[in-house]
C-alpha cells in the first residue's frame, strides 16, 4: 500500500482529507476487478421530492452487524463483509484509526450514472458521521456547496486507489454529489464505509 500524506481541501466549517494514491496501481487493479464480480450489484427505485424512479447507479450494502440503512425511501438490509472488502476495510481502519461498521457501495457504469446533491446525514449515521469513500476504476468530478454561503463551493477529481475522508461537520455544513458527465468513461466503483452504531 502507498500511504502518503493527505491533502487538506480546507473547507470552511468542515473537516474532508484527500489521499490521492491510497492503494498502489496493482491494488487498485486488481481489487476493481475482484468486486466488479463479487459484489451483489443490484438498482433501486427511490423516492425524490414524491417522484420514483429507478436509481441511477447500482448499489450493494454490507455491514458487520444487522442494522438496516435507510435513504430516499430505500431500505438495505447489509450483506456480511467477506473477501477483499473486507480486506479494504481492513487496510483503512489500520491507517487512520478509524473503525467502520458498513458500507454502501455504489457502482457508476458510465457517465449518465450520478448522484445527485446530497449529504450523509442519516440518524443511523449519528452527530457528526465519518465517511471513507474509496474509488476504483473511471475517475469522477466530486463536487462539494455549502448549504448555507452559496458562495463557497470546491471541486476535485477522485482517482483511481484514492481515499476521500469526510469528518466533523462536514455533512451538517456541506452537500456533494458527483454530476453526470458527456465524457465517455467506464465503470467506476465507489466504497463509502460508515459507522451505524
Amino acid at each position: 500500500m502507498l500511504f502518503e500524506s493527505p491533502i487538506n481541501l480546507n473547507l470552511k466549517d468542515a473537516d474532508v482529507a484527500y489521499f490521492p494514491i491510497f492503494f498502489s496501481l496493482q491494488e487498485a487493479n486488481d481489487y476493481f476487478d475482484s468486486l466488479m464480480s463479487q459484489i451483489n450489484w443490484k438498482q433501486d427505485y427511490i423516492k425524490v421530492y414524491g417522484k420514483t424512479f429507478l436509481q441511477p447507479r447500482l448499489t450493494a450494502f454490507y455491514a458487520d452487524n444487522k442494522k438496516n440503512y435507510k435513504y430516499s425511501n430505500i431500505t438495505m438490509q447489509p450483506n456480511p463483509f467477506n473477501g477483499d472488502l473486507l480486506e479494504i476495510k481492513n487496510k483503512i481502519e489500520k491507517q487512520i484509526n478509524i473503525t467502520f461498521t458498513s458500507c454502501l457501495a455504489n457502482l457508476y457504469r458510465d457517465g449518465n450514472d450520478s448522484n445527485g446533491w446530497h449529504s450523509d446525514n442519516e440518524k443511523e449515521l449519528g452527530k457528526d458521521p465519518i465517511i471513507a469513500s474509496v474509488t476504483f476504476g473511471a475517475e469522477r468530478v466530486f463536487q462539494f456547496k455549502h448549504k448555507f454561503n452559496k458562495s463557497l463551493k470546491s471541486k476535485l477529481t477522485l482517482q483511481h486507489g484514492s481515499l476521500l475522508l469526510m469528518k466533523g461537520k462536514t455533512q451538517t455544513n456541506w452537500l456533494h454529489q458527483i454530476p453526470k458527465t458527456k465524457k465517455k468513461i467506464g465503470n467506476r466503483i465507489n466504497l463509502t464505509f460508515r459507522i451505524i452504531a
